[in-house]
């Protein structure tokens, strides 16, 4: 083949450019500290870059539920404590009635004080946290527990999701993983038939007061200390249950931040550079670039007077 000036131009100009490309790739990716900047770099590994950018963001957002959902369950569990430390406290004050010894007047007193009790109760289990009550179900805008004392009586209303509806509440912490939250109040009114006769904690305390006013001393350290024990023992349960939720959630926020930390450092290995690597190709390719040059400019300066000389 017959090599000619035109043809080594042409071989240098081709190779010029190829170096310059380089020189450029490698000055963007130093500027940038990014291996890519745009998908025509290398559209697989953009692609990849963008799912695993989607993938931490969906991360994040189930890091704030869970961080969210342990804050409410938390809520409740301190909830639940108050009530049982009222229930607790009534059924002091229902075996205090029950003493033969005490007058109407020390059980009137009495009366009161549960009465009290049973207030601060229910203002435990209406806490609001974040605009949402804790045990309201699926009304979580609804204030599920209220008192009717409408003509005398005293009847605690509940308020939240009915009776034949569930109302837990579901949150997703992780892709297709969702966990139960017990938000269902109805299961603090302990609906139940014992010995044939339905009984909750609304018809509990009505049944308690009538025996106060009647100085009914063996129903109150009888039937109806029981039912308080009942009521307490109820409450307990559901806190515990509330416990084994907090506990997987806590397990749950640990993978969360362990998958974190695996997508970071997988972004990392596909989107960032090898800081010293690529400068090392930078100044290779610099040298091959200027060497480049300094020989295309003999190549192209060459002409017939050089020979004739």
């Amino acid at each position: 083949m017959r090599i000619t000036n035109s043809l080594m131009s042409q071989s240098f100009l081709s190779n010029l450019g190829k170096s310059t490309n380089k020189v450029f790739r490698y000055q963007e990716q130093l500027s940038s500290l990014k291996q890519v900047s745009r998908p025509s770099d290398d559209p697989l590994k953009v692609s990849k870059i963008l799912d695993l950018n989607n993938e931490l963001k969906q991360n994040a957002q189930y890091k704030t539920t869970i961080n969210d959902t342990i804050d409410f369950t938390n809520v409740q569990d301190s909830a639940l404590a108050n009530a049982t430390n009222s229930l607790q406290r009534i059924s002091t004050l229902t075996q205090q009635a029950a003493n033969g010894t005490y007058s109407a007047d020390d059980r009137q007193a009495i009366k009161k004080e549960i009465e009290s009790e049973v207030e601060t109760m229910m203002d435990s289990l209406n806490t609001n946290f974040g605009g949402r009550y804790i045990f309201s179900g699926q009304n979580s805008t609804t204030k599920p527990f209220t008192i009717d004392r409408t003509d005398g009586n005293f009847d605690i209303v509940y308020n939240g999701s009915g009776e034949n509806v569930n109302g837990n509440v579901s949150k997703e912490i992780s892709r297709g993983v969702s966990i139960d939250l017990k938000t269902d109040g109805n299961v603090l009114f302990n609906e139940r038939e014992v010995d044939g006769v339905k009984e909750n904690i609304s018809t509990i305390f009505k049944d308690l007061f009538t025996a106060l006013d009647a100085n009914d001393t063996e129903a109150l350290g009888g039937k109806l200390l029981s039912q308080v024990g009942r009521e307490i023992t109820n409450t307990v349960n559901l806190r515990s249950g509330i416990g084994a939720i907090q506990n997987r959630l806590i397990a749950a926020k640990d993978r969360n931040e362990s998958e974190y930390l695996n997508l970071e450092s997988a972004l990392s290995t596909n989107q960032d550079i090898d800081l010293a690597e690529t400068y090392m190709n930078y100044s290779m390719e610099m040298v091959a670039y200027q060497a480049s040059m300094n020989m295309g400019t003999r190549i192209l300066q060459t002409n017939i007077m050089d020979y004739v000389r």
